[in-house]
């Protein structure tokens, strides 16, 4: 079931990091446990090998059928291995929910600025609509507000991969806006970019996937930011 039958006459301590990860697993699975408690699992593994038990410890899990309690700092391994996340500070939960509510509607700063990475800009409560630094006004759904109602001054949380950088003949999302281009971080799959407006006390973060054509901006280039209202996130002050 651990894949490591060509290696059954060979000792757990003359294998690899990743195999007795998985040596482990076998000795915890053969008890046919109810719930298995997996503390930091693959904290010590480098990263292709993390990612590839990852895959086969969701494979597993399927397969024997039994509760697996993930303990994690790593916020991408618990969105991508988990059903369910609790979100604990100080002992206590904050949010328990599903990977997807739990990344796009988190229930406060805290919550979001801890799940992957959340812009935040300064907001106003005005009449039925927001003001917000850099963007302008728009409206929001209740849903946007899954700490619940504000007023007054609050916070508005974008994530880097629903903003966009538009490029020359692009057709724009739903609202637009310029900016320039603070920095430039290069990832090879992915280029980020720290992008000031007119307005906003702090740069906006912006993900972009480097497919075919696509240039890599300079620091100080002017360019043109897409974004939704409908993926902004409302917390108070």
């Amino acid at each position: 079931m651990v894949g490591l039958g060509y290696l059954g006459g060979r000792a757990a301590h003359a294998l690899s990091g990743g195999q007795r990860q998985r040596v482990a697993l076998a000795r915890a699975l053969i008890l046919k446990p109810k719930v298995l408690l997996l503390d930091e699992p693959l904290s010590a593994l480098d990263r292709k090998m993390r990612e590839d038990m990852q895959v086969e410890l969701m494979k597993l899990q399927r397969e024997v059928g039994i509760t697996f309690v993930l303990v994690t700092h790593d916020q991408e391994e618990a969105l991508v291995m988990s059903d369910r996340i609790a979100v604990m500070f100080e002992g206590e939960i904050v949010q328990l929910d599903d990977p997807e509510v739990l990344y796009r509607r988190p229930v406060s700063k805290q919550v979001a600025d801890f799940i992957g990475v959340m812009n935040f800009l300064p907001a106003q409560v005005s009449g039925d609509g927001f003001d917000v630094a850099g963007l302008g006004r728009v409206s929001l759904e209740a849903a946007q507000m899954p700490g619940g109602a504000v007023s007054g001054a609050c916070c508005v949380g974008l994530r880097p991969e629903t903003l966009s950088i538009l490029y020359e003949g692009e057709a724009s999302k739903a609202r637009e806006t310029s900016g320039v281009v603070d920095e430039v971080v290069y990832y090879g799959d992915m280029t980020y970019y720290d992008v000031r407006l007119n307005g906003a006390d702090a740069p906006l973060r912006i993900s972009m996937r480097n497919v075919v054509g696509r240039e890599v901006l300079d620091v100080g280039a002017t360019t043109r930011i897409g974004w939704d209202p409908r993926a902004m996130v409302v917390f108070p002050d």
